[in-house]
């Protein structure tokens, strides 16, 4: 029946054929398990309003603290006049579904003990609870009884509750004299569009505010609305401010359809990250003609941050754009999507983290506004999207909500004692944008593989179809299972025989596609059009993806390379396996035996601060085995060594023909995992480093012909983009090279990204690895 409704809405915008095309969609998965936001047709259990016996204490439940999500907190409880907390002794997860059911939430995710949350105050209501997770409320789960208990504020307990509503859940409130205390629980909340102008936009960005009670969508009495409220919604929705709008149009279409009004108005103080944590306003005095005392429904416009800019739907068309104009000072890194990321700030023209010491959803919420997005939906620590490499540059950030940047908000410079193991990160709301509608995975074994099939016009009508899998590769693949909210690749497929993807979706509908890798729709993609081309045809010679939530990072360590460079003078002789793998200049095809080469020696250490290890894509059975240096070689290319004049015209090169991969050294507490001796498994774990160093064979740049100047030294991993990685720009190294025919200096080594744009400009030639190679 959800996925009935949801094809009638979209039915008024497309066409009865793509409604029943994303009901077969949906359809194909129902027998897997879904990941998170997955769309699940199951239609979950409805909610009926709790009928208690006339002696049930009556209480009321919150969620409040330090919270790094909307759905979580410390479990606070309204009994007898006073806010109390609850104790964690004899709690569970039984007890946890209790509390989020209470509140409206399907479920509960978790639970944490010992004042995760910060400490509560007034009274310890409840202590030693045993709930069998089945009752109505907390107030019928087996206790020491309301009020009894012997525990401090250092053992409140909090919660963490699922994303989703319950569906039909009614708000009931026992405590009329007290709602100015409560949070608004309620089952959904949007942004409607009326106007017909608005109604054709993506996003919506104007309308009324309709909330989701008892099942029914009800507007809301705008006699006691104010802009703080408008910018909560605007931020639930990707937008990072409100703005005003013409009311007399409204008025006229409030005379002609009655609106059904909520119960309750809405206070909010303008910096929550959702509606859930403002408190519930006085009850909506309804008139007998159904008008409320101010007379109109709440209307929301909201400003769309400079990427998002409402287009037409027709053909999901330009959407998205990344535009350059000053320097900004706050960026996100290691994200799987737009919005997400590892928060990195520009100080002294270099980028550095920020400690997650007292890191809250209102500082994540400034970063995400100054960046144009909406609130945050999470503040994430731990350096969960990977860890950075520069310094720390903030610590124990505090905001009020209203800054203009995350640079305005009080925090410590001093960075003692943090790691960037504690590096904080974001996920931010952003706009609805539909781009899920128009692609789907097909055929695959669960919801995170299969074969690319996209909705396109054709002959004025839309279609499913198959991508061309010719040049297909992990870039596009990235865009993928970006456009669906799968994460990052974890392969590209350029077959999909294995797959039975749909039939009558068989035949090429996009091809010649080339991405970036920062889009956010494949149709954003360069791509042929309606000229299509494809050598092998579509069916199971398709384009196809693997998704994964994680990915690995590799990122060079600078020091290193400036510490250990030196130059050594070496016979030919010394070189025959470098002269078998090509790491020699082209000159040394003439050199006779007894002469010498110059090489330009160094090591490097290639650290994986990603969330995954750093495997090479080729299985073990295609692995090469060298007999001159006694290894398998599982990447046929894994690093380029350049040197460039000042001009950016390339003097000399080197690289890798293939590495040995294996955990050299890794952070306190990781153990290594992969070594290739007796022919063991190939890899780089998280946290740990693979460090080449200088006196091994191909780690060189031949200079022999070089002639003495300055030069730029450059170093890309993974050139080609083999292995999926969470960020292709920190894939290259630079730094300046002085040679002067006797001697030889490395010195300003920096990973691509890590300096602010004007420095990176002083450093001629290639910007970073995605602009080198595509």
């Amino acid at each position: 029946m959800e996925q009935l409704n949801r094809c009638f809405y979209i039915t008024r915008r497309t066409s009865l054929l793509l409604c029943l095309f994303i009901v077969l969609a949906l359809a194909q998965y129902e027998h897997l398990g879904y990941p998170p936001g997955y769309p699940d047709p199951e239609v979950p259990e409805q909610y009926t309003a709790p009928q208690l016996a006339p002696d049930t204490p009556r209480i009321q439940l919150r969620l409040a603290g330090d919270k790094r999500k909307h759905n979580e907190g410390r479990v606070e409880v309204f009994y007898n006049g006073e806010w109390g907390t609850v104790c964690d002794d004899d709690f569970n997860l039984h007890a946890a579904q209790v509390v989020c059911r209470e509140l409206g939430y399907l479920e509960a995710v978790s639970w944490t003990p010992s004042a995760k949350y910060g400490k509560g105050d007034g009274p310890i209501w409840f202590d030693n609870l045993h709930c069998s997770g089945k009752e109505r409320t907390l107030a019928l789960c087996p206790s020491n009884g309301i009020g009894v208990s012997d525990c401090k504020h250092t053992e409140d307990v909090g919660v963490v509750c699922s994303d989703k509503r319950i569906p039909g859940f009614k708000f009931v409130n026992t405590l009329p004299n007290h709602i100015e205390n409560l949070d608004i629980q309620v089952e959904d909340v949007r942004i409607r569009a009326i106007l017909s102008s608005y109604r054709k936009r993506i996003p919506v960005t104007e309308g009324y505010v309709e909330v989701k009670d008892g099942g029914k969508w009800k507007q809301i009495c705008n006699s006691e609305w104010n802009q703080l409220n408008s910018r909560v919604i605007c931020g639930m929705f990707g937008f990072p401010g409100e703005r005003k709008y013409n009311a007399r149009v409204y008025k006229m279409f409030a005379r002609r359809r009655k609106p059904t009004y909520w119960d309750y108005s809405v206070n909010c103080t303008g910096n929550e990250a959702h509606l859930s944590s403002c408190k519930l306003g006085q009850a909506t005095a309804v008139k007998s003609n159904e008008t409320c005392s101010g007379g109109l429904p709440v209307v929301v416009s909201c400003v769309p941050g400079r990427a998002f800019a409402p287009t037409s739907m027709t053909g999901f068309r330009k959407a998205f754009r990344q535009e350059v104009t000053t320097q900004p000072l706050v960026r996100l890194r290691g994200g799987a999507i737009v919005g997400e990321g590892r928060v990195e700030v520009l100080k002294n023209g270099e980028w550095g983290t920020i400690c997650d010491d007292h890191w809250s959803l209102l500082s994540a919420t400034v970063v995400c506004r100054e960046l144009g997005f909406g609130t945050a939906k999470e503040a994430l620590s731990g350096g969960r999207l990977g860890q950075g490499m520069g310094p720390v540059h903030m610590n124990e950030v505090q905001c009020s909500g209203f800054e203009k940047s995350i640079t305005e908000c009080f925090f410590n410079k001093e960075a003692l004692g943090c790691s960037h193991e504690e590096d904080a990160a974001v996920r931010c709301n952003v706009p609805a944008m539909g781009f899920q509608e128009s692609l789907r995975l097909s055929g695959g074994r669960n919801p995170y593989e299969g074969r690319v099939e996209v909705l396109m016009e054709r002959n004025g009508s839309l279609v499913w179809g198959t991508v061309c899998s010719d040049g297909w590769g992990t870039m596009e693949a990235m865009v993928v299972c970006r456009q669906l909210g799968l994460g990052f690749a974890s392969n590209a497929f350029q077959e999909t025989w294995y797959w039975p993807g749909e039939v009558s979706a068989d035949a090429v509908v996009m091809s010649g596609v080339r991405c970036s890798g920062t889009e956010m729709s494949l149709s954003h993609c360069l791509h042929h059009g309606d000229h299509l081309t494809c050598a092998k045809g579509g069916g199971r010679n398709a384009a196809g993806v693997s998704c994964s939530e994680t990915a690995p990072d590799l990122v060079l360590n600078p020091q290193v390379v400036e510490q250990t460079t030196y130059m050594e003078d070496r016979p030919m002789f010394m070189l025959q396996c470098a002269y078998e793998e090509n790491c020699l200049s082209s000159t040394s095809n003439q050199a006779p035996a007894n002469s010498y080469r110059r090489l330009l020696r160094f090591s490097s250490q290639i650290h994986n601060n990603g969330q995954s290890d750093f495997r090479p894509k080729a299985g073990r059975h295609s692995w090469v085995w060298h007999d001159c240096h006694r290894h398998y070689h599982s990447m046929e290319v894994f690093t380029i060594y350049d040197l460039f004049s000042l001009n950016g015209t390339k003097v000399a090169e080197g690289h890798k023909a293939s590495f040995c991969l294996e955990d050299s050294e890794c952070d306190e507490g990781i153990e290594k995992r992969y070594e290739c001796a007796n022919f063991g498994e190939q890899g780089i774990t998280v946290g740990c480093w693979d460090t080449y160093r200088h006196d091994i064979d191909c780690q060189w740049i031949d200079i022999t012909e070089l002639k003495p100047g300055d030069y730029i030294f450059q170093i890309i991993i993974n050139p080609n983009y083999e292995v999926p990685e969470s960020d292709y720009s920190n894939n290259i190294m630079k730094c300046r090279c002085r040679y002067d025919g006797h001697r030889v200096w490395m010195y300003s080594c920096h990973n691509g990204g890590s300096l602010s744009t004007e420095t990176e400009q002083t450093f001629p030639g290639l910007l970073n690895n995605q602009v080198t190679h595509r």
